[in-house]
């Protein structure tokens, strides 16, 4: 416990970055034949590089550069009819942008549809016949190649490699500054302010998520960089297409991490669980009986040991879906509730 304690706290002070960007090293690259004294894991390591130029002269002309009068991102040709999907901070406040191709073509662009939930937007470019990528349903495997080509700091359809370094990540401490920085792809990839609604794609040449965040080196961190996974992207992009919003389910409380010295000050056991700061006026949970003050333990048996643990478990239900939450009353009682997730109130936020 001590040493899941000691990462949270650490993990809270990093400083998460959405990588929309305004308007950059260089590596030095593998001799392409290994050396006969080379360790067969090392071959192999750079049989998968070399297919990085073929992906990446195939994906570029499906990534674009989202450009906004505050500054600029990326985008992902989802259909060849001129719909792109980029990430909703990019968009942000504008209804109207530009959209540059990989051929040097600019056109205009009309932003149609956005959920903040899950930081993704759909814009149509007044343009057709565009070469659409190929979304992939699944999850990557940890470890797999992982391409990510998109417009960092406006140098347009800019390529960098890596792995997939994780599944299922939540950014520890984010909750206040965005629910979409839960339920992420991780990735060793450079990922840099600008590539925001980017491809990460597969040795195949499929997109398996969306770029979307980074820590910056400056918290201490190395090549950390996060991105939305495809299963998300198409069940978002198909629901706002369908109804011009996403559904997702509410819960109706805001989550609040328990530090030593919030614990200390209401005398709580311990600083495991998630404490309900406030809870909304006529919500699910507070229809459950769920009051300011009371601590989350676990939902479904599954201890959620801090907001980001609770949103990610929210993002996985339905509204209409009844969870079984472990809760720790003011008094110390603790109780099993039983809560139906309504759908969550507003268009899309």
């Amino acid at each position: 416990m001590a040493v899941r304690k000691s990462r949270r706290i650490l993990w809270s002070l990093l400083a998460v970055v959405l990588v929309s960007g305004g308007c950059t090293g260089t590596d030095d690259a593998p001799d392409d034949a290994a050396s006969p004294t080379t360790h067969p894991a090392e071959q192999a390591g750079a049989a998968t590089l070399d297919l990085v130029p073929e992906v990446a002269a195939r994906l570029q002309p499906s990534v674009v550069t989202i450009l906004t009068a505050g500054g600029s991102g990326s985008g992902v040709v989802y259909d060849a009819d001129g719909l792109i999907v980029t990430n909703e901070h990019v968009v942000r406040g504008a209804t109207a942008v530009e959209v540059a191709f990989a051929d040097g073509q600019r056109v205009a662009g009309t932003v149609l549809a956005t959920d903040v939930v899950t930081d993704l937007a759909l814009v149509e470019a007044d343009r057709t016949g565009l070469p659409e990528a190929r979304f992939q349903p699944g999850l990557p495997r940890i470890g797999e190649l992982a391409i990510v080509i998109g417009s960092p700091l406006g140098f347009e359809s800019t390529v960098t490699a890596g792995i997939i370094s994780g599944l299922h990540r939540e950014i520890p401490g984010s909750a206040r500054q965005s629910q979409a920085l839960v339920d992420l792809i991780q990735t060793d990839a450079a990922i840099s302010p600008g590539n925001s609604g980017g491809a990460v794609v597969d040795r195949d040449g499929d997109v398996v998520g969306i770029s979307e965040a980074y820590i910056p080196p400056q918290a201490g961190a190395v090549s950390l960089g996060f991105a939305i996974p495809s299963a998300t992207v198409i069940d978002v992009v198909e629901q706002l297409l369908e109804d011009g919003q996403a559904a997702h389910a509410f819960l109706g409380v805001e989550p609040a991490p328990i530090t030593a010295q919030i614990a200390e000050h209401l005398g709580l056991p311990s600083s495991e669980g998630v404490i309900v700061a406030a809870v909304v006026p006529g919500g699910p949970a507070m229809a459950a009986g769920i009051r300011p003050g009371d601590v989350i333990l676990a939902v479904d048996d599954e201890p959620t040991t801090s907001p980001e643990e609770l949103l990610a478990v929210l993002r996985a239900r339905e509204p209409g879906d009844t969870i079984t939450m472990t809760v720790r009353s003011t008094d110390g009682e603790e109780r099993e509730v039983d809560v139906v997730l309504d759908a969550r109130p507003g268009s899309t936020d």
